[in-house]
């Protein structure tokens, strides 16, 4: 995904870019053809003064020596001059034995000339009419020097482009960041929301994102009113299907059915399918998976209690202790949470000879729970198939409760993954590996 503050970024850098380039070359343009009108008006009259150099002798035209600018007469000076007479020509000397190509149009010439020792020239042609006789007088200069001075400009000006992007670009920086601070503060808002840190978001926020804000915290106090009579009702269902079922259970047991032991047999079986179907769907139905964004599980203030409760259920003298990050606060829904590791830690307490671990890592892409216990173990070719039945975590893959089934449920709501192994205490750990909220929207997104 890509940051708003990096494409107005690039979007600026582009636009500076272009403007900057066409401003500096559309600069140098101006100031060249300003210059050039300037020197052709200096080359109209070095034509002018040319032409008073030519005067009548004893045999007719001649070309007055004396009259020269002491340049003509440099080699290679970078000013030169022809003047044609009706079959009379005369050159300067400075231009040795090159020939540039003259114009023979009147005016400045529209491209530069090849001039003696790879100069370049520009070229000014004049017609002129004495005593009767057409004078052509073309003079030229070189244009090297200019050339080079307007290189030297392009680049310094280039760098100043890049000076003035760089300050434009800092400047731009620091003026998204104050503008789209509301934006990051709302960002952070919400990634504290993900984690349990807050419940809502902060209403003081600029106008354009208040719509937004607010129809964000209407849908988390939505969601949370519905998931409680979502859970109440199913509570009061739970507890309605109970009567029945413990009636039918009842039953079972009178005289009537003592001379029918299959069918006695039959329904007993018929009834534990359905009290465990019933009892697997309404925890599954409980969950609120990551509905809640603002949900937490606070270890320090949750896991005493539960550990206490652990102790209190089972054998005396059972060491459970419990390792957590200090402030750790699961970003996952409390009651979820207490079903999640009630579950594993009970099956532990169950199985364990004398002692129960958890420890709680946080890692950069999530946390990692780890549940062992010093009990007789499953063996390794005997794991997979007892995380795929239905059965409690006992270490004997037997029985038929619902510890497994929800916490294989939970874990899945989460995105998680989870597998048994060899406890460095000697009996089974349970590793549950479990990504932070949104991780893995973001991921299939991405892909």
């Amino acid at each position: 995904m890509r940051s708003i503050q990096r494409s107005l970024s690039l979007g600026l850098v582009a636009i500076l870019v272009i403007v900057g380039l066409v401003l500096l070359q559309t600069s140098l343009w101006l100031f060249e053809a300003g210059l050039k009108r300037s020197l052709e008006t200096d080359l109209r009259e070095e034509t002018e003064g040319l032409l008073l150099a030519v005067v009548r002798g004893s045999e007719g035209m001649k070309l007055d020596i004396q009259r020269l600018n002491p340049r003509y007469h440099r080699a290679f000076s970078g000013h030169y001059f022809l003047i044609q007479l009706p079959g009379q020509t005369w050159r300067s000397r400075s231009l040795w034995d090159a020939s540039p190509a003259w114009p023979e149009a009147p005016g400045l010439a529209p491209e530069l000339l090849a001039g003696p020792r790879d100069q370049r020239l520009l070229a000014y042609t004049a017609h002129y009419q004495r005593e009767g006789q057409a004078i052509v007088i073309s003079v030229a200069q070189d244009y090297t020097p200019v050339l080079d001075s307007f290189a030297r400009v392009r680049l310094s000006g280039l760098g100043l482009v890049g000076m003035a992007l760089l300050v434009f670009l800092l400047l731009q920086r620091y003026a998204v960041s104050l503008a789209l601070h509301p934006l990051e503060r709302a960002r952070r808002q919400i990634a504290q929301l993900q984690q349990g840190q807050r419940q809502q978001l902060e209403g003081d926020v600029p106008l354009e994102l208040q719509p937004l804000v607010e129809q964000i915290n209407h849908l988390l106090l939505h969601t949370d009113e519905t998931l409680k009579r979502s859970r109440n009702a199913l509570g009061n269902l739970g507890h309605a299907l109970k009567t029945p079922l413990a009636v039918l259970t009842s039953l079972l047991e009178r005289e009537e059915l003592a001379a029918h032991p299959q069918l006695r047999a039959a329904l007993e079986e018929q009834l534990g399918q359905i009290q465990q179907r019933v009892s697997r769907e309404l925890g599954r139905a409980r969950l609120a998976g990551e509905v809640l964004p603002g949900g937490h599980f606070d270890c320090d203030a949750e896991l005493p209690a539960l550990f206490d409760t652990l102790a209190t259920i089972h054998r005396p003298g059972l060491d459970l202790r419990w390792q957590a990050p200090p402030g750790c606060r699961l970003p996952w829904d409390r009651e979820d949470m207490l079903e999640l590791l009630g579950n594993l830690l009970d099956n532990a307490c169950k199985w364990a000879a004398g002692q129960v671990r958890l420890r709680i890592e946080r890692h950069a892409d999530g946390y990692l729970l780890l549940v062992d216990d010093d009990g007789p173990g499953i063996p390794a070719e005997r794991r997979e198939q007892a995380l795929a039945r239905g059965a409690r975590l006992d270490e004997h893959a037997q029985g038929h409760g619902l510890g497994l089934s929800i916490v294989g449920d939970i874990v899945a709501a989460w995105h998680g993954d989870w597998e048994l192994a060899q406890g460095p205490l000697g009996g089974l750990r349970v590793r549950v590996t479990l990504p932070l909220p949104g991780r893995q929207a973001r991921a299939t997104v991405d892909q």
